[in-house]
């Protein structure tokens, strides 16, 4: 079984979060994050005010998992996903569409504890590693 690490819940491990680190013993070899992810998780690390530790954990982080491109299968399934659920009257936030449309084309479960910003998402599978 593989899974697309959201954002949140790779900032969770690197924070110690128990539960998140013993899902991540578990499923060793089958976790992922997008680019997207890591430009995120960059961005908490390398922030002004961060600690240094946080740069040397997100190293440590990638050691576990493998990155995963936006490609143009990536970008067209964000597309199709974007342009259904705009039809709807539901913005969705794009960097999240991203992560999503990640997910979908790899046909990985999507594991972040803000399912709210993908339940619109048809066919996209979740799950929240924080929640006992």
């Amino acid at each position: 079984m593989s899974f697309l690490l959201d954002t949140d819940i790779c900032s969770a491990y690197l924070k110690g979060n128990r539960a998140v680190s013993n899902r991540f013993l578990q499923y060793t070899g089958g976790l992922y994050i997008s680019t997207v992810t890591l430009a995120e998780l960059y961005t908490w690390a390398l922030h002004a005010a961060a600690p240094p530790k946080r740069s040397q954990g997100l190293q440590e982080l990638l050691r576990d998992v493998k990155t995963l491109d936006v490609t143009r299968d990536v970008a067209r399934k964000f597309g199709e996903v974007r342009a259904a659920l705009l039809a709807q009257g539901l913005p969705p936030p794009d960097l999240d569409m991203l992560i999503a449309a990640t997910a979908l084309v790899h046909d990985f479960t999507l594991v972040t504890h803000n399912t709210q910003d993908f339940v619109n998402v048809p066919g996209l599978r979740l799950t929240d590693w924080i929640l006992p």
